[in-house]
């Protein structure tokens, strides 16, 4: 049933959400297998002792989102949906009173950090790429996903002597209506040396590059924290915790904050879609123009 189902979600939600859906389909009807429970139609009871069970090994954060999931996939699927049923709100409310709600944050990557990180990118095509990464990431705030999928192509010098990059999908706008995001002549001018440097006008912005300095057609976003953990320990860094594929839309979201920018232009900037959401990233920071990057230092 669940492949059917995912099937049909073709084209109408992330990669990411699939293979959420996925994962935590199998992780129920596995459990439901070893306790001896039914599968379909899901009852409310189970669901609470399911719940249960989970808050004995797994975070908040992943009981929610597995609870999130299989609502999303009784509801699609056309089957009973017990999830809003009192016996799982209760069970939910248990879980949080016995574990908490608090979620690990990313380390913040702010501008001081990265303009340290930067400097240890030589001119090699990979050094090119990572200072890149380091650049668009600050810039435009973006999930790793989001920004392994902006092109060459969407980017523009626009009136005024102003540059902009056009983000075609984002996790909040999944019918792919577009954005322009303003970006500084600093990442502008580093887009066009790396067009220079790898031959080409279209295609997607960041590349993997190998260890003889090819340059392949796209990076995929699970390789950009390893890159960033790497930049960090060679820029001595080690001190702070490892940085993750957040960091740098944290970092720069607090760097707005401490410039006084209003919570709500940081969150249009960052594509956060709730104020919620976002103070959770930034509470446990603050005190540590929408223009992101000054032109005050050199790329």
């Amino acid at each position: 049933m669940i492949d059917e189902l995912l099937a049909s979600f073709d084209g109408a939600f992330s990669d990411n959400t699939v293979r959420a859906y996925r994962s935590d389909w199998m992780h129920y009807e596995s459990w439901c297998n070893a306790n001896s429970m039914q599968i379909m139609p899901a009852t409310a009871e189970n669901l609470a002792t399911y719940i249960k069970d989970m808050a004995t090994t797994l975070k908040s954060s992943t009981i929610r989102r597995r609870i999130d999931s299989l609502s999303s996939i009784f509801s699609l699927s056309k089957n009973h949906n017990p999830t809003h049923e009192p016996e799982v709100l209760l069970a939910l409310k248990r879980m949080h009173r016995q574990i908490g709600r608090a979620q690990k944050q990313a380390e913040p990557l702010t501008r001081d950090y990265m303009d340290k990180m930067k400097t240890r990118c030589n001119s090699s095509a990979r050094g090119l790429r990572d200072k890149l990464i380091l650049q668009l990431g600050y810039e435009t705030m973006r999930r790793r996903a989001e920004l392994c999928r902006l092109r060459l192509e969407d980017v523009r010098k626009m009136p005024k002597g102003k540059y902009a990059l056009m983000l075609r999908f984002s996790k909040t706008d999944q019918y792919g209506e577009g954005t322009w995001i303003p970006i500084s002549e600093t990442l502008y001018q580093l887009i066009e040396r790396w067009k220079k440097r790898i031959g080409e006008e279209e295609g997607y912005i960041l590349r993997s590059v190998g260890k003889d300095g090819t340059v392949g057609e796209h990076l995929t976003p699970g390789s950009i924290i390893p890159i960033l953990v790497d930049l960090q320990h060679r820029a001595r860094l080690r001190a702070l915790p490892r940085f993750s594929g957040h960091s740098l839309r944290v970092g720069a979201a607090l760097d707005l904050l401490d410039k006084g920018v209003p919570l709500e232009k940081i969150m249009l900037r960052g594509g956060w879609s709730t104020k919620s959401t976002t103070l959770r990233y930034l509470s446990a920071w603050s005190g540590a123009s929408i223009d992101v990057y000054e032109e005050n230092k050199q790329a």
